[in-house]
């Protein structure tokens, strides 16, 4: 007799090495505070955390490192556990992370309460047998004041998609070739339904974006798609749904995850928004306000015992809070997107903002508003603009002095062992920052460069030309302007201009981050 271990889930294959801020417990902390919630749960070094479903590990273990915080959790693939394991020994950050099924892992009796508990994307791959299961979990185990983050496939938005994600399931598993795995599965479901769609079916003609989503999704790792895809367990829910699922946890919805979410203005007209506003129920306004936007993914922080605060106190807590420029301004385009399409950032506010955060040193936002003699009548398009910074992926708050101290060494430790990995793999594309108290993203060649600054390589050329021998022993060659570049010179020229680059516009930030 045996056991399927993997309770329908993919595991032929590993999941991508992604990171998500959202996981990041000072992330919360300023959602809650736009959203006029205190934000009372421990953060930093202090605070302990939890993550089911962790994938490769990578958010856990930047951000047990890059804040000195305790971290537990739990992944059914034991290929992703065992790397982050090694990641959490190189570190020696508190990050106990383990290959129990989440039956085992919620029901040890060895685990603390946590400020926070967070699951990413897995809410849409389980069953409902391990729903409860989490749901009893959070109830628990989940602190009073403490924290979910739970992201999950949302509908209406993915109501016309998911036909095509029932075909392609129906594909591989009655069509995909015998003895094939799950990449090469994927790859022929993909391109038997984008056969299909080229019939022109009445089903594309009345849902006229699918062909559009699916040409897409052709284009993204199949790794990703096997795991969203292809999984036995997969439903997208209304926000109703949710609310439902998670009462018996007394657990409350705070706000969303996702920053430029809470923006009104970039998405909903006002004619929407003020239909918005007169719908009084708080959880059923979510779910109209998903009908306005077409939500096909919900990023969401609930709380175990929400307290709100009023204006005076909501403006006095923001004051306090510290953030940092995570971005060089040449690179900061001053246009955001959102449900509306995109809009254009006021000059008149963000550039002067980003002109006194160039230097890179964190700053209260009470700093930030006298430096730019901001009348207090004001202080709302400050935080607005912050907060856009933020939810953009260029700004970040950051965390208390003593946390900084405390993670500076294992964030270095993790920092330097994938720099060394990178010189055979691409995978993590992400450093932690022991300011910010979580990850910064920094790609393959960048990680190749300062790896040779490391070595005391100074010019430009010279760091190119190591980097070529690197790339080129393992069969790789350099693109530009789409074409392949042939000769040594070509390549070492063109790596030469992405490392002076690098060396003026990114190396000053991952400096100021603490990053090396």
């Amino acid at each position: 007799m045996t056991t399927d271990w993997t309770s329908g889930y993919v595991a032929d294959i590993g999941y991508t090495f992604g990171y998500y801020s959202e996981l990041n417990p000072l992330h919360a902390k300023m959602a809650f505070l736009n959203a006029g919630l205190d934000h009372n749960n421990s953060i930093g070094h202090t605070s302990t955390h939890c993550e089911l479903g962790f994938g490769q590990g990578v958010s856990a273990n930047v951000h047990a490192a890059a804040s000195g915080s305790t971290w537990y959790g739990n992944d059914f693939n034991p290929s992703q556990v065992a790397f982050a394991q090694t990641l959490s020994k190189i570190s020696g950050a508190n990050a106990n992370l383990s290959d129990d099924s989440f039956e085992d892992f919620c029901n040890r009796t060895n685990l603390p309460e946590f400020d926070s508990i967070g699951l990413h994307g897995i809410w849409s791959w389980i069953s409902d047998a391990n729903r409860k299961i989490i749901v009893e979990f959070v109830r628990r185990k989940l602190k009073v004041g403490g924290v979910l983050y739970v992201s999950y496939n949302t509908l209406p938005g993915w109501a016309s998609f998911a036909p095509v994600r029932h075909l392609l399931t129906q594909h591989a598993a009655i069509m995909g070739s015998q003895g094939a795995g799950s990449i090469d599965k994927v790859k022929e479901a993909l391109s038997f339904t984008e056969k299909l769609m080229n019939t022109g079916p009445l089903y594309a003609r009345n849902n006229p974006k699918v062909v559009e989503r699916l040409q897409k999704i052709m284009t993204q790792d199949p790794h990703y798609l096997a795991h969203e895809y292809f999984n036995r367990d997969w439903q997208p829910m209304y926000f109703s749904n949710i609310v439902d699922w998670l009462a018996p946890a007394k657990l409350s919805f705070a706000c969303s995850a996702h920053y430029l979410d809470q923006i009104d203005q970039i998405n909903l007209s006002s004619e929407k928004l003020n239909f918005l506003n007169e719908v009084k129920d708080p959880y059923f306004k979510e779910t109209v306000r998903d009908y306005m936007v077409n939500q096909n993914f919900r990023r969401d922080y609930w709380v175990k015992g929400p307290q709100k605060i009023n204006n005076v106190q909501q403006q006095n807590a923001l004051r306090k809070q510290k953030v940092v420029l995570t971005t060089n301004p040449s690179e900061i385009s001053l246009k955001v997107r959102g449900a509306l399409g995109e809009a254009t950032m006021n000059d008149e506010m963000y550039q002067p903002l980003l002109q006194i955060l160039s230097d890179y040193k964190p700053r209260s936002v009470a700093e930030l508003e006298s430096d730019l003699k901001i009348p207090r009548s004001n202080f709302g398009n400050l935080n607005q603009a912050i907060f856009v910074l933020a939810g953009s992926g260029v700004l970040s708050t950051v965390q208390d002095e003593d946390s900084r101290t405390i993670s500076k060494p294992m964030s270095q430790k993790l920092n330097s062992h994938l720099i060394e990995a990178s010189k055979t793999s691409e995978e993590v594309a992400y450093l932690a920052s022991p300011v910010t108290g979580g990850g910064v993203p920094v790609n393959r060649f960048q990680k190749l460069f300062l790896s040779n600054l490391m070595n005391g390589m100074k010019s430009s050329f010279e760091i190119s030309e190591a980097t070529w021998k690197i790339v080129s022993s393992q069969g790789q060659q350099i693109r530009k302007e789409g074409k392949i570049l042939s000769s040594d010179q070509e390549n070492i020229a063109a790596i030469a201009e992405h490392a002076s680059s690098f060396m003026k516009d990114k190396l000053p930030v991952l400096k100021a981050l603490q990053v090396i």
